[in-house]
């Protein structure tokens, strides 16, 4: 059992394969240039997989595979059913814009991936190029039915933004209760790589928006494992809202991040790293553990984004740790 120094249970590993992507939403990378890391820089699948095995056997039971578009690196499903063959109860999770799902969402469901999660900001053609500064909108769509009739469970994540798509969050959440999927609404997490200017609505501002039409909804007791906090529709629909502003998103913390460069970030909001790279490629495998430990210890109790202070930024740089 992984344990970290503020006495939380981790058990959950976000795996980013890749910093690459291919859109360039306002809220995450809208200026970042089509530069990256040079490939060979990044670990091989192989490297990643060494230490997923050991994070498993110390007690890791999820893993979610992130990017950047984790999509984008060639031969993800072989990656996927490289963990899954390993422990095939694994909850084995993956978080993509669905851009590329359309081609390869069977292909995932058969190398043993249970889960999806798919970002969907709009249900406006305009607005989803204007937010991701291309015409997406078609493509996810057809992705997300992909991932549906591949039979992977499906979470809808949706950031609203201020004078952008904040009028779209009942269209968004009726386009997931027809369908069966979850919706997670997320608080846009103010940071240094995000458009200038660009403004989230707070939790309190979203369910106000979604009462208009469902007049009574009440709050479902928190998951303690769960970032987001659910609401219960008098039909049943549940729907959730995941709030790094305040206190309770961290206390439930039971996450660790791992950068395709091989980077072990203890905490989305703060720069603090170390690197398992040297330890995972020359086979020294008790070295990794060790710093596997020395992160978890070093794990912040709270980010800072629940600070009185609208100048609280992080310089985290999202597309690198699938924020």
């Amino acid at each position: 059992m992984l344990i970290d120094g503020h006495g939380r249970k981790v058990d959950y590993l976000r795996v980013s394969v890749t910093e690459r992507c291919n859109f360039r939403c306002q809220y995450c990378m809208p200026e970042k240039p089509f530069s990256w890391v040079p490939k060979e820089n990044l670990l091989s699948y192989e490297d990643l997989f060494k230490f997923i095995k050991v994070s498993i056997d110390e007690g890791i039971t999820k893993v979610r595979i992130t990017g950047g578009e984790p999509l984008l690196r060639e031969g993800l499903d072989k990656f996927i059913k490289m963990v899954y063959d390993y422990k095939n109860d694994i909850d084995l999770a993956l978080t993509t814009n669905g851009f590329l799902l359309p081609k390869v969402a069977q292909k995932l469901k058969d190398a043993g991936l249970k889960r999806i999660n798919i970002s969907l900001d709009t249900l406006k053609p305009d607005v989803a190029a204007k937010i991701a500064q291309k015409n997406v909108l078609e493509t996810v769509l057809k992705g997300i039915q992909a991932a549906d009739d591949a039979g992977l469970k499906i979470k809808i994540n949706c950031v609203p933004i201020k004078g952008i798509n904040d009028q779209e969050i009942t269209d968004v959440l009726d386009f997931c209760k027809e369908r069966g999927y979850t919706i997670r609404f997320i608080e846009f997490m103010e940071n240094h790589h995000a458009k200038e200017g660009a403004k989230g609505l707070n939790s309190d501002e979203m369910k106000e928006i979604i009462s208009r039409k469902y007049k009574n909804f009440e709050e479902v007791p928190r998951d303690t494992s769960s970032p987001a906090q659910y609401y219960k529709l008098e039909d049943g629909y549940q729907f959730g809202i995941i709030e790094p502003h305040k206190d309770d998103f961290c206390a439930a913390c039971n996450r660790i991040r791992l950068t395709a460069e091989g980077f072990l970030i203890p905490c989305l909001y703060f720069e603090d790293a170390m690197s398992i790279k040297d330890a995972v490629q020359n086979n020294r495998i008790d070295e990794a553990v060790a710093i596997l430990k020395k992160v978890l210890a070093d794990k912040p109790e709270k980010n800072k984004w629940s600070v009185k202070d609208d100048n609280e930024t992080s310089t985290r740089a999202f597309y690198e740790t699938g924020g």
